[in-house]
């Protein structure tokens, strides 16, 4: 049982657990409603039915990634919501984060073990400090969820079902349409959904209604894109605000992880939004009617949403061709390192990127920010793409056999959905239930591989390597 093998398990039986647990007439509405949602309800009647919506409900929730066959917010009773929305805190944390907190909350000490096993998924460059940098962990998710949902509940509240003396309300309170229980709900959920990356919402078209609200796009997207920064980058963060306030003396040297990852960040949100104005605006069933600001906002939305959060104010669906291979791209590279996000990362892209010039200039070195990168990271960076790519193509290859009909009539849109699930991203161009239920299992296990990672994974099956003391000579071939 080694580490690898721990974090895939781990990740396994907590989707079994939550697919138990959805399986429970206890979790599914009682009340139906129009539409497939209400097909669904009643086709949960059946075992085999109401098996196959937990397991993919359990996996994308699991997975933070927020694909879904039918409507949550209808389909699932408020016990329904509850089980969901921990399981993509739980996901969002991560298997060996989550074993940690119950650990230390049972006071137990971790062995090492455990320490072994936090470091791997945490990518941690050491084994001391681990418990440490968990409860910080803990801190930092707890600060930014509860600060999200403070404000999302001001602009979800119906000020008419307060007391009649509102005057001392803060300004941010709107004229929400929900009760204060209500809309504290609808709050916390979406809080913790959009900075765990998942993009589940309680809403039948997810943050559509909301295109015009300039105040709640904004909110929803800065939990996600401070969920898709990574605990390190936002621990340094923190740490450089502490130095730079206490006036400490000398200067505060950043990692180049966070240098390397921030910059990408920054540089992939700011092309998105340009991409998307420029790719949408005129497009007269997302962005054309809105106006100039509110394009901005949505633009800006749809570049951060494509970084694996999954929550969408414009009609996928909808979108042009352009605008989708657009977004494919974006999905694809996702969020930092160490983050409730997807995708192959901004940093193994950046290295990539690096890698590519530096051979186009003949260069021998890898050099960013006065620092050379090592040839093993280069390497792993070189693995990750091709892994996941390789994934992606197996994926699709297989949703032509069990969806042939679908491919042949839309297959950009069965390639956005397998690009969506290995990403974790969330974002469904055709819907998932319109696949068939063997397009489902594979879409399902597409989840699963991009949440533990194609490394993990391999290094699941095939165990640790075992080191080797015989050196081969190397000889030359043609490359390219």
């Amino acid at each position: 049982m080694t580490v690898s093998r721990t974090i895939c398990l781990g990740f396994l039986a907590v989707i079994l657990v939550g697919t138990l647990l959805f399986t429970s007439p206890l979790t599914i509405a009682n009340a139906t409603s129009d539409g497939a949602t209400a097909q669904m309800i009643e086709a949960s009647g059946d075992f085999l039915t109401s098996l196959r919506i937990a397991l993919y409900t359990g996996t994308s929730a699991v997975c933070v990634t927020g694909l879904s066959l039918v409507d949550v917010g209808k389909y699932f009773n408020l016990f329904g919501q509850i089980i969901l929305i921990l399981l993509v805190q739980i996901g969002g944390l991560g298997y060996m984060t989550a074993t940690t907190v119950i650990l230390l909350v049972l006071r137990r000490r971790l062995n090492l073990r455990d320490k072994v096993a936090i470091q791997q998924s945490l990518d941690a460059t050491g084994l001391s400090g681990l418990s440490n940098i968990v409860r910080s962990i803990i801190a930092t998710t707890l600060f930014f969820e509860i600060t999200g949902a403070i404000f999302l509940f001001g602009f979800f509240l119906d000020p008419t079902n307060l007391p009649a003396d509102v005057s001392k309300l803060p300004t941010f309170i709107q004229n929400g349409d929900y009760t204060p229980l209500k809309a504290l709900w609808l709050a916390v959920f979406h809080s913790v959904s959009a900075f765990n990356n998942a993009g589940f919402s309680l809403f039948a078209d997810n943050l559509g209604s909301f295109t015009r609200s300039g105040p709640i796009s904004l909110i929803v997207t800065l939990l996600f894109v401070f969920g898709g920064i990574g605990y390190q980058a936002i621990m340094e963060m923190f740490m450089w605000l502490k130095h730079h306030l206490s006036q400490q003396p000398g200067r505060f040297a950043f990692s180049l992880n966070f240098k390397v990852a921030m910059m990408t960040m920054l540089g992939l949100l700011s092309f998105g939004t340009l991409g998307f104005l420029l790719i949408e605006s005129q497009n007269p069933a997302t962005m054309l009617p809105l106006n100039g600001g509110e394009r901005l906002v949505a633009a800006w939305f749809q570049s951060a949403t494509t970084r694996t959060a999954g929550f969408n104010t414009i009609d996928i669906g909808n979108m042009t061709t352009t605008g989708l291979f657009f977004t494919l791209m974006m999905m694809f590279i996702g969020a930092n390192p160490g983050s409730t996000g997807g995708g192959i990362k901004t940093t193994t892209f950046y290295v990539l990127l690096k890698t590519t010039l530096a051979v186009l200039k003949g260069e021998e070195r890898v050099l960013s920010y006065q620092r050379r990168i090592p040839p093993g990271l280069i390497f792993k960076a070189i693995a990750v793409v091709v892994g996941s790519g390789l994934m992606v193509l197996l994926s699709t290859v297989l949703l032509t056999l069990t969806d042939a009909k679908l491919a042949q009539g839309n297959f950009v849109g069965v390639f956005f959905e397998v690009v969506s699930a290995f990403a974790t991203v969330g974002l469904s161009q055709i819907g998932s239930s319109t696949f068939s239920p063997a397009g489902q299992f594979v879409i399902i296990w597409t989840m699963y591989v991009g949440r533990v990672g194609v490394l993990m994974l391999m290094g699941a099956i095939l165990g640790d390597p075992k080191p080797s003391f015989v050196k081969y000579p190397e000889e030359n071939m043609l490359v390219g």
